[in-house]
């Protein structure tokens, strides 16, 4: 890191500070991004994917449940409910962005369905209201996935709205960290108490529940209270083509960077098999594999 790096001063600053985890660093950042969002409170966390699991701990899935989901997407959401104990169950998505169908949902509620985990992609937001209202019709919780969304207005409706302040992401950290945002009370100090192996801060070997290690570290804390000041929104710019090699060769051709996301669903992963889908029940998520492309622009 160059010394005329700005980020240069604000490392060695924690360095020298000696406090590395849980200090005022971390508790400014999230008194700051809970402002930035208008959402009450904020609860730093190891990384995107611990957001999406402490934020399903805390609102109580486990063993049995089941939680509907997209397929079109990173693991993180569908590994993050299967570590839980319970069942991801997707549905597809809407041709014209990429989101999951808010139409399709009632039909994969079952009595053991507990909630739905919506995931915000490209910058986009799904449509909450419908989402909200199925919800609020069946008594559902509703996490949002909002790894790629930092930045869009109206997220965070839901029992708990999760951040991934990964490098490559629009506010990015220099290193992992994650977020959990939520206006309910009991939904944060539980996620606090989960993040610290089940124990507030101060009381150390007293651990009221069994919880896990997923604390934003001072370094990355003070980073990203940096980057907020300077935020400037990145956007994947994403679409379809029927001629996506040409179109990508070209692009390479011209130096613009430009990526696929995502070329293999969810339910053909390895690891989720197990779920019995089959190829064809979700015809448009499966040919947007085929046909999306995206490429970096900024605001």
């Amino acid at each position: 890191m160059s010394a005329k790096n700005p980020l240069t001063k604000i490392v060695e600053k924690v360095l020298q500070s000696g406090q590395f985890i849980l200090g005022q660093e971390l508790v400014q950042l999230e008194k700051e991004i809970a402002r930035y969002c208008g959402i009450k409170y904020a609860v730093g966390v190891g990384n995107g994917t611990d957001a999406l699991y402490l934020s399903l701990k805390a609102l109580g899935i486990s063993e049995g449940d089941e939680v509907i989901t997209t397929p079109f997407t990173f693991i993180a959401p569908a590994e993050a409910i299967a570590n839980c104990g319970a069942k991801p169950v997707f549905v597809d998505i809407n041709y014209e962005d990429f989101l999951i169908n808010p139409k399709l949902i009632k039909k994969a509620i079952t009595e053991k369905t507990k909630a739905i985990l919506p995931v915000h992609l490209f910058g986009q937001r799904c449509n909450m209201s419908e989402i909200l209202d199925t919800a609020s019709e069946y008594g559902l919780d509703v996490i949002e996935d909002a790894a790629q969304a930092f930045g869009t207005k109206g997220l965070g409706e839901g029992n708990a709205l999760c951040f991934s302040f990964h490098p490559s992401k629009s506010l990015g950290s220099c290193g992992d960290a994650g977020m959990v945002l939520t206006n309910e009370k009991d939904v944060a100090e539980k996620v606090r108490l989960l993040r610290n192996h089940g124990a507030k801060y101060h009381q150390k070997y007293n651990n009221l529940i069994l919880g896990t290690n997923s604390r934003l570290d001072e370094i990355q804390a003070a980073v990203l209270r940096y980057k907020l000041k300077h935020f400037e929104r990145k956007r994947l710019w994403t679409f379809r083509t029927p001629n996506r090699k040409l179109l990508q060769k070209y692009l390479d051709e011209q130096d613009i960077d430009n990526k696929i996301f995502y070329s293999k669903l969810l339910q053909f992963q390895p690891c989720f098999q197990y779920l019995g889908y089959q190829k064809g029940d979700f015809p448009v998520a499966e040919k947007a594999t085929k046909e999306v492309l995206s490429v970096n622009i900024y605001d």
